[in-house]
């Protein structure tokens, strides 16, 4: 199937462009297409499964660069986080393939394609104890407000000086 689309040149006129039409096996499959969560769940465990055995025999380096991404048509995909580390796995090619078909998988090829690794996680940062200070000065202002319960807060908030190791002055 060809899709026609038209376009204005630099001359003004309308041009003819054809293009083939997008390939309908592409992109997002509904919900129903997928399977059930079990039989998902089972081939994300053989994947991550097939992953661990075909990283481990990579050297160290290289094994924290890369990921195994699937297993489609005799293919196994790789991704590397950079150009050099998709390079690196490349020149592994061989070894690659030897591996998976010594654990039983029907591979072929190898592709790599370069996507980024996720940034790991990070804590959030802790914050700093209040000063003393701090401390003074909202139960300073404690003392002016007139509503209970936010009284109360300010009072909470400079107990926490209090007992991250400040010693703080009692009025």
């Amino acid at each position: 199937m060809i899709c026609i689309d038209f376009f204005t040149s630099d001359d003004g006129t309308m041009q003819r462009a054809d293009r083939p039409a997008p390939r309908p096996d592409r992109g997002p499959k509904p919900l129903a297409e997928c399977g059930s969560f079990a039989s998902l769940a089972k081939k994300a465990g053989e994947l991550d499964a097939l992953d661990r055995a075909l990283r481990q025999t990579l050297p160290t380096p290289l094994r924290e660069q890369v990921r195994f991404a699937h297993l489609r048509n005799g293919r196994l995909v790789f991704l590397a986080s950079s150009p050099a580390w998709a390079a690196r796995l490349r020149l592994m090619q061989t070894q690659i393939l030897a591996t998976a078909r010594a654990i039983g998988t029907s591979a072929s090829s190898v592709t790599v394609k370069v996507a980024p690794l996720r940034p790991a996680p990070t804590e959030p940062n802790r914050s700093k104890p209040l000063s003393p200070a701090a401390a003074v000065h909202l139960k300073a202002a404690a003392a002016s407000i007139t509503d209970p319960e936010l009284r109360g807060l300010f009072l909470e908030l400079a107990s926490i000086a209090e007992t991250a190791g400040f010693p703080v002055a009692k009025d």
